[in-house]
């Protein structure tokens, strides 16, 4: 059994999909090329005054479209294959969900909990500069974004080094998506990829035909779902499940996993594990030794939501799931993709269902280069407009309704509501896109080779449209 990185692992899966096109074997090698990879070296100083030295990559995978747009992990997976194998996921996601942007990745290999809130600060800040001088960051260069192990925080360390650095640049603050509210985020920036997962799973568990072929029954209510990693995409993909009617039955983290038929209470859960500092013993609740021994538990719905490789030729086969989520960026190996097909396992691939935080970045990006909050000119207006159709109604039938329900039929839409309602649509249309593409090839194609398929096409086209290939 061969073990490819995970640059191969995506490559693999491009080649699949590549091969069900008629498109150019020389703008399909464009297309899977990776364009630049950054690799830095610097030194920073730790609170005790020793001197360590920090090893940090930026990978911008396509430039078909600019800028180029992905995450910053810090973890001490980090190194060049990651970055790059993620950066070319990145480019096949925005493609496919319509968000016009090259895909790029970027990472420092350290592991965050070991060091102080000021070291941190250094390596964040010193990282950005390292950016800056190569041209590895800007708002029309290479917009960086939280990942695995870093957060608001560290956008606002990036975006306020990155203005201090390009005094009078009007659009700074646009160099970096992700920042907290009082700097330039966006409303639903939080929890955006957690509920596009929601929202793929959802529109997934609505085709009737495709649940039918599972044994199960359409719609999220009364389904049972896994989750593994309960970060932030974790959390917020099993929050709105759980509030569609779904039932939580087993969490895995880094410690180990908790599985239990009878369901778990995802607050109490959470609750659990900040008092003791673990998800584990927890009340009613069956201890699993390893993370990766949850992914074998019985449900409707797996989503692994941790990091790349966890579902490989080791463990597909013991997979007891109807549907693989994969809210984590390739937690699955190509390898592991054709034992779950041979089982007839759904999988939603992380290049459609892990879209949401990248496509709210760009709303984020876009507020940041108008320089204006989203709702802020229609929202009274609305209200108004739809106060005054609410008189008319009330004048035609002599009846008043009550102030809340006036207020409730009268709200005008504020800036996370169309944050929120853009998500989903992105997330419906780019679903249905993707399953109507597998559907064209009759068996030929899974929804991971069809999402590649659509993303092929579209950056073939901005190629074609450049004239630079027939």
């Amino acid at each position: 059994m061969s073990h490819s990185s995970f640059y191969q692992d995506v490559n693999q899966s491009f080649d699949r999909a590549a091969a069900l096109t008629d498109h150019d074997e020389a703008l399909l090698a464009q297309i899977r090329a990776c364009n630049t990879v950054y690799r830095v070296t610097f030194p920073i100083r730790r609170d005790d005054g020793t001197i360590e030295t920090i090893h940090a990559w930026r990978a911008e995978h396509s430039h078909h479209k600019q800028p180029t747009k992905g995450g910053i992990r810090y973890s001490l997976m980090v190194n060049e294959d990651e970055v790059r194998a993620l950066a070319a996921l990145m480019t096949y996601k925005c493609a496919l969900v319509d968000v016009p942007f090259g895909g790029a990745k970027g990472g420092i290999r350290i592991d965050s909990k070991l060091y102080s809130t000021e070291e941190l600060e250094r390596i964040t800040r010193r990282y950005t500069f390292e950016l800056l001088r190569k041209n590895f960051i800007g708002p029309g260069v290479d917009v960086p974004a939280p990942d695995f192990g870093t957060g608001p925080r560290e956008m606002a360390w990036i975006a306020d080094t990155y203005m201090g650095l390009t005094a009078g640049e009007l659009n700074s603050l646009a160099c970096v998506t992700g920042k907290p509210l009082s700097q330039g985020g966006i409303r639903g920036r939080l929890e955006a990829t957690g509920r596009g997962v929601f929202f793929g799973i959802r529109e997934a568990c609505s085709c009737s035909e495709d649940m039918q072929a599972l044994g199960l029954q359409p719609g999220i209510e009364g389904k049972t779902f896994v989750v593994q990693g309960l970060g932030n995409v974790g959390y917020h993909a099993a929050k709105f499940l759980s509030q569609a009617g779904a039932i939580l039955v087993g969490v895995g983290e880094y410690e180990g996993a908790i599985y239990s038929a009878d369901g778990l209470d995802l607050e109490a859960v959470v609750s659990h594990r900040r008092d003791s500092g673990s998800i584990l013993n927890y009340d009613g609740a069956k201890d699993l030794e390893s993370t990766k021994d949850v992914l074998e538990q019985e449900c409707d719905i797996l989503i692994p939501a941790a990091l790349e490789k966890q579902i490989t030729h080791k463990n597909a086969a013991n997979v007891k799931a109807k549907i693989v989520a994969e809210a984590a960026n390739g937690p699955t190996t190509p390898e592991a993709d054709s034992i779950l097909a041979e089982s007839g396992i759904m999988v939603i691939p992380d290049t459609l269902l892990n879209a949401g935080g990248v496509t709210v970045s760009y709303f984020e990006w876009i507020k940041n280069l108008s320089h204006m909050r989203f709702g802020r000119m229609q929202k009274r207006y609305a209200e108004e407009s739809f106060g005054r159709m609410m008189g008319v109604v009330e004048d035609l039938t002599g009846k008043k309704v009550s102030d809340d329900m006036r207020r409730l039929s009268t709200k005008g839409a504020d800036e996370e509501d169309l944050v929120n309602s853009g998500l989903e649509e992105t997330m419906v249309s780019s679903f249905h896109q993707v399953r109507d593409t597998k559907l064209k090839f009759d068996g030929d194609s899974d929804l991971r080779t069809a999402a590649f398929v659509v993303s092929i096409d579209k950056i073939a086209l901005c190629y074609h449209e450049l004239g630079i290939f027939p």
